[in-house]
């Protein structure tokens, strides 16, 4: 497929007569038609040109598929359903350009556009032109506030215990096999007693309930699979068959659940792994463990004890405004100029007030397997705001994504706030609260030096690491906590004196300032805003189905959270542009009525 970039055409006449009449008077304009107005040709087909051939079979406008693709997640709309929308919808034909009697293209143009995308690593291209186009009209500036969190993801694929994950393991590589090389699957397996056993999928069937014949079938799935993998490495099969990626995932699977042993006799024996806890070989970590062979990067993941998904993580970060924010963006917008419509058909100007609150924006968008903690995402977040010229002078997070050493980090590198609660002291004096805790200490840094409250100093300063983290300990003499009246508030330890473990200084006064900061209810009040990113998760589950993965693999997750947040952002620009004011909260009829009867 080749591609030409070209400008994108303007509504036709006929078509924008038409939308004009239909939504004339009070009616609003619908999206597709505001966006093109406002927006104008926001997804230009030359940043797409690296995904399209110069030569072949002349394909549609890419900047136009994308458009279509965010114009089908405001919609929640499938494939066909978003191909039958630009065949038939005329505010989708006044956005695209297309002419009335245009009949559009088959639904597999989307897909096919996607893979492209994602084989090209173009998956952030379309929210980097959206925020610059909004920065351009002042609707997004560098600095202010920023919030962001992160919810979990249910991948596509269905959920495998592990005699199931074998199973299908083997059976989805028979498969891609008979695909690829039919000839040499019916040369060297025997197809009939294969496809008994594989022909159907592990989930159409009843699993047995004896954990006997469980243990049975996983044995004979280990066997199988191993049995196959010999002869696909064998000298007589062609090479290129050991790079199919069902034969790899098949591999990585038999490694991870089973082991092969030689019996006294020398038999050779499979058996599964077994968990360490019960004297067996060990399985890994979750974070590398497969759970599917139709989607290799989903992983199983817990959150507390009532949470447990297959799947993946999606981090989003979106502008945040108080009052006194909304005023100095009003002020510092007074004199721009509303942009008219193309031709005209919502008749108002673009911006549609200055005086108002400009919308939350999602400014960007991260996706992990769901066991990779938030914290070790908040410098990757901060790289990719920094990418795009949005970083904030405020970042509020949850205590998942902080640590003193982010603090420092965010500060240094970024100029940057981390407004984030830490984790309190949990030695047994803070969590008793009757003794003396780390924040009782006076630390002398010049001199390497620690005084307890009842006047006694260190005589040990000794820096080491602990699970690679430089950590520095400060030990009082026995001889002097052994007689001290207030050793019972000091320390528990029989022998010994006090051991205070401190870290490096910047981190150790950045955490004693942030745990004595986020006490103090004005601290807790500012730290309100945070929770506003909650209704946007909320908004993006409910508006365009984030909750569960389309498609499986992380670069398709990806590019679907993309294409999320850029039908979030066009939705809340869509009620901005008209007007709609900005609600902090679901209101009651009652509590609406208090006003007028108070006044």
């Amino acid at each position: 497929m080749s591609m030409q970039p070209r400008p994108w055409p303007e509504p036709t006449p006929e078509v924008a007569a038409a939308v004009r009449a239909i939504y004339q008077g009070k009616r609003q304009v619908p999206l597709p038609v505001r966006v093109r107005d406002e927006l104008g040709e926001v997804f230009a087909d030359e940043v797409f040109a690296a995904a399209f051939g110069r030569e072949g079979r002349p394909g549609w406008s890419p900047g136009r598929l994308a458009l279509i693709t965010v114009l089908q997640r405001v919609d929640n709309l499938t494939d066909r359903q978003a191909a039958e929308a630009v065949a038939t919808d005329l505010t989708w034909k006044y956005a695209l350009g297309l002419d009335l009697n245009d009949p559009g293209f088959d639904a597999s143009v989307l897909s096919e556009f996607r893979s492209r995308v994602i084989a090209h690593g173009l998956e952030e291209r379309p929210l980097d032109l959206l925020l610059a186009a909004l920065q351009e009209r002042g609707l997004l500036q560098v600095g202010g506030k920023q919030r962001t969190d992160s919810t979990h993801v249910i991948s596509a694929v269905r959920d495998l215990n592990r005699v199931e994950l074998a199973g299908e393991c083997v059976r989805a590589a028979l498969e891609a096999l008979a695909v690829a090389a039919p000839g040499w699957v019916q040369q060297v397996l025997e197809v009939p007693g294969w496809a008994e056993r594989y022909g159907l999928r592990v989930d159409s069937w009843r699993m047995p309930t004896s954990k006997t014949k469980q243990e049975e079938l996983a044995r004979a799935y280990g066997a199988d699979g191993y049995a196959l993998v010999e002869a696909v490495y064998a000298p007589f099969s062609p090479t290129w068959l050991r790079h199919l990626p069902a034969i790899d995932t098949l591999r990585v699977m038999l490694i991870q659940h089973y082991v092969r042993t030689t019996d006294r006799r020398g038999r050779q024996v499979i058996k599964r792994r077994r968990d360490l806890t019960q004297g067996g070989e060990g399985l890994p970590p979750g974070r590398y463990r497969l759970t599917s062979p139709y989607d290799v990067d989903a992983r199983w993941a817990a959150k507390g004890s009532e949470l447990m998904w297959n799947g993946y993580k999606v981090h989003i970060s979106e502008t945040c405004h108080t009052p006194t924010d909304a005023q100095a963006a009003t002020d510092s917008r007074h004199g721009i100029d509303g942009m008219n419509g193309v031709n005209g058909v919502n008749g108002v100007n673009g911006v549609n007030g200055t005086d108002r609150t400009p919308p939350n924006l999602i400014t960007n968008v991260a996706t992990t397997n769901a066991t990779v903690p938030d914290v070790a995402m908040t410098s990757v977040i901060h790289h990719g705001l920094a990418r795009r010229g949005l970083l904030p002078t405020e970042h509020y997070l949850d205590a998942g994504y902080a640590s003193a050493e982010l603090i420092v980090q965010a500060r240094e590198r970024h100029q940057l706030a981390l407004i984030t609660p830490l984790l309190t002291d949990n030695s047994v004096q803070a969590r008793t609260r009757n003794g003396y805790d780390r924040a009782a200490f006076t630390i002398d840094w010049d001199n390497q030096q620690v005084t307890c409250p009842q006047g006694q100093t260190s005589t040990s300063w000794t820096p080491c690491r602990q699970r690679g983290t430089p950590l520095i300990v400060a030990a009082f003499p026995t001889s002097v906590c052994r007689p001290c009246p207030a050793r019972a508030l000091c320390t528990s330890a029989k022998h010994g004196g006090r051991h205070l473990t401190l870290r490096p200084r910047p981190i150790q006064k950045t955490l004693d300032a942030a745990r004595a900061a986020q006490t103090s209810p004005a601290w807790r009040d500012t730290y309100k805003i945070r929770c506003g990113i909650e209704g946007t998760i909320h908004q993006a589950v409910a508006a365009c189905g984030l909750r569960r993965a389309r498609y499986p693999g992380i670069k398709k997750v990806h590019f679907e959270h993309v294409v999320s947040a850029i039908a979030l952002n066009l939705i809340r620009l869509h009620a901005w542009w008209n007007g709609h004011p900005l609600d902090r909260t679901r209101t009651s009829h009652l509590a609406r009525l208090e006003p007028a009867l108070t006044a």
